[in-house]
């Protein structure tokens, strides 16, 4: 099946170049072009693109957001993926909650370009590595956050909060106790204490709580190269 690709760009050379990388890939085909964002649901609706490169900067404005949020709301199955020159956290926010199921940078080589076309065709989420540091950075800066005022409000002791941690990882007691070296009854001693502190009743809310307050964050690798996660 041959994925058909609209460019949307406010620069001719950045069209031109897109369309002479991508002409020799047997099973990509750029049906279109489009350089102001008013044209791009047009556009969108007569040509049937399965996948839209999308800049965000059109004409100096952030325009590429607003021209996903419409493809979005009236053509839903059309994958968008974001080929910009920011590596900027706060656009790819602005772009995922528009809509967009990729984020990569104008550098990036002919190959790995059509890599995220196919990926992002099949149902897969693209993200620039720079882009992926900034988003790891902030999620610890926010954890970080979070758990100097979950110490200073509630007087969460450091032990306390990798207890706390641990429950909301699904460990049990016993589990607890041998990754942080301790015995299963000081755990309990421990879990006693947060729950007063923090007036829970059950392992459960203290789950629920470290998880709604920021204070647990799933591990993530940030990828070498621009690649496909799942």
């Amino acid at each position: 099946m041959t994925i058909r690709v609209l460019v949307v760009d406010d620069h001719s050379v950045v069209r031109l170049g897109i369309r002479m990388i991508l002409q020799p890939e047997p099973d990509i085909e750029v049906v279109g072009e489009v350089e102001r964002s008013r044209d791009v649901l047009q556009h969108v609706r007569s040509l049937s693109p399965h996948v839209v490169l999308m800049d965000i900067m059109l004409g100096g404005e952030e325009d590429g957001i607003e021209a996903t949020r419409a493809i979005k709301q009236h053509c839903p199955d059309v994958q968008i993926l974001i080929v910009t020159a920011y590596a900027d956290q706060q656009l790819f926010q602005k772009a995922v909650e528009a809509g967009a199921v990729g984020y990569v940078l104008k550098d990036i080589t002919p190959t790995n370009l059509a890599s995220a076309i196919r990926a992002v065709h099949t149902g897969k989420t693209m993200i620039n590595p720079a882009v992926a540091r900034q988003m790891v950075e902030h999620l610890f800066t926010v954890r970080e956050e979070s758990i100097g005022m979950a110490r200073r409000q509630y007087g969460i002791t450091d032990r306390e909060m990798e207890v706390l941690g641990g429950v909301a990882k699904g460990l049990s007691d016993k589990e607890l106790g041998s990754s942080l070296g301790v015995s299963e009854s000081t755990v309990k001693m421990h879990l006693r204490a947060i729950y007063s502190k923090l007036k829970l009743r059950n392992r459960a809310q203290a789950a629920v709580f470290a998880v709604e307050k920021g204070l647990v964050t799933p591990s993530l690798a940030v990828p070498k190269q621009s690649q496909a996660v799942r």
